[in-house]
């Protein structure tokens, strides 16, 4: 596809749509002090975060966090260049809360763990970088955002298209009625992931503390070849987890609406029998008065594919037909292709003709530059502790409504319930192995 020049958009600032002021930080209030960070959880994603936080001259990494100790030297060594001052290691979060030198926590951890870290860290005085999706649960978020206001903090969830420049301009797009009424929102998520048989248990590696990596979860028997990801103990699922992206961004741009007044999910688990208990197909319909959202995902389709990351700060738009990640919303007047994480947007009018194209890179340093400015001004940040909890509420009604039986839902947004369906609220909370319970206060 042939490249197009890239529009210049000025926006307001994402920031600058939280109204809410904390208290200041004693020791992160100055532009010019360097804000010292924890990363908790060292797989993959947590050492990104790791390497793209050192960049910055403002930032030192501080602690570096895992109950995996094998994984400790690897995370040091990851730095390039290296860190002039080496961080200190620990298995165990708690002695990095007790660190008062410590500003914020980046939580890269399985699902199951962000709820309780980002509350205790919130209850120590930290603020929080958490990854999505937010929460194991619905209680959780909803505990988390009582612990982030009560505390003051500032807690900024990773679903980065939020800082993203061209998300703001397709928000303003739809806003100013360009598209007509919309009425209509099809976000997808479309992967090839591999069928991965759940092998014989086996001992605990020397050096991994698995009851504490268990935590609030069930203490399964050690699989040393289980993903996580697949396991209604330790996450959201593979599809939620990736998901949320879209989900969020569709909301963005619809000017964060409330939330849906019922779910329909079906779904259930046809290609992948390895064991898992999370669902490889999930379709959700869900109403929000004036417009219906459907969600289709899937991870058994070679076909679609996310954008190669080489081509997602470049100017070329994807293959929408076979774009993994896309979203697509249909207003009365035009019809828009959304993407995530660089992919841009296109609208095109009746006549199938394109009227608007938007370019994009992606927003990776932007979103971590906007959480420390959250820091040092005590603002609210572009994807705020209440605003990753609505977007991955939608993921959790979905989940509810196919363990409920693939039946519809209605929700109550005042009690966060369903009100017809008690039963069904089981599934928006746990089971927490003791001595974990949900903090509170």
């Amino acid at each position: 596809m042939k490249n197009l020049s890239r529009r210049r958009f000025v926006g307001a600032s994402a920031g600058l749509a939280g109204g809410l002021v904390f208290g200041l930080n004693p020791r992160a209030q100055g532009s010019n002090e360097r804000v010292r960070l924890a990363i908790v959880g060292l797989g993959g994603r947590g050492i990104t975060l790791a390497q793209m936080f050192a960049r910055r001259p403002d930032i030192e990494i501080a602690w570096l966090c895992d109950p995996d100790s094998r994984r400790w030297a690897r995370s040091v060594n990851a730095f390039d260049p290296p860190l002039l001052r080496a961080p200190q290691t620990a298995g165990d979060f708690r002695r990095i809360l007790d660190d008062r030198t410590v500003d914020a926590l980046v939580v890269a951890t399985p699902d199951h763990w962000h709820g309780l870290i980002t509350i205790l860290a919130c209850q120590a005085g930290k603020d929080v970088y958490v990854e999505k999706p937010l929460a194991h649960n619905l209680r959780e978020g909803r505990a988390m955002i009582a612990a982030a206001r009560k505390h003051q903090r500032v807690v900024q969830v990773g679903t980065q298209c939020r800082s993203a420049s061209y998300a703001r301009a397709a928000k303003q797009f739809i806003a100013a009625g360009k598209l007509g009424n919309v009425h209509l929102i099809r976000v997808f998520n479309l992967m090839e992931h591999p069928n991965t048989p759940l092998g014989p248990a086996g001992p605990v590696p020397a050096g991994f503390d698995y009851d504490l990596w268990c935590g609030p979860a069930a203490k399964l028997p050690y699989h040393p070849d289980r993903r996580w990801l697949n396991f209604a103990e330790y996450s959201c699922g593979p599809i939620p987890g990736d998901a949320v992206h879209q989900l969020d961004l569709a909301r963005y741009v619809m000017g964060d609406p409330p939330p849906p007044r019922s779910v329909t999910c079906l779904g259930g688990i046809y290609a992948l029998q390895d064991g898992r208990d999370t669902p490889d197909t999930q379709s959700a319909v869900f109403d929000y008065g004036t417009f219906t959202l459907l969600f289709e995902s899937a991870l058994w389709t070679p076909y679609m594919r996310k954008t190669p990351g080489d081509l997602r700060d470049t100017d070329e738009f994807p293959d929408w037909t076979f774009n993994a990640t896309k979203i697509e919303i249909l207003g009365t007047r035009g019809f828009m292709y959304l993407g995530r994480h660089g992919d841009g947007w296109q609208v095109f009018d009746g006549n199938q003709a394109r009227i608007v194209a938007e370019p994009a890179k992606q927003s990776d340093r932007e979103h971590l530059a906007d959480f420390l400015d959250a820091v040092r001004t005590r603002r609210l940040p572009a994807a705020d502790v209440a605003i990753g909890h609505a977007s991955t509420l939608l993921s959790h009604l979905a989940n509810a409504s196919w363990r409920a039986g693939n039946v519809g839902l209605r929700f109550d947004a005042q009690t966060e319930s369903f009100p017809d369906a008690p039963s069904a609220n089981a599934f928006l909370t746990r089971t927490y192995r003791p001595p974990w319970s949900l903090p509170t206060g």
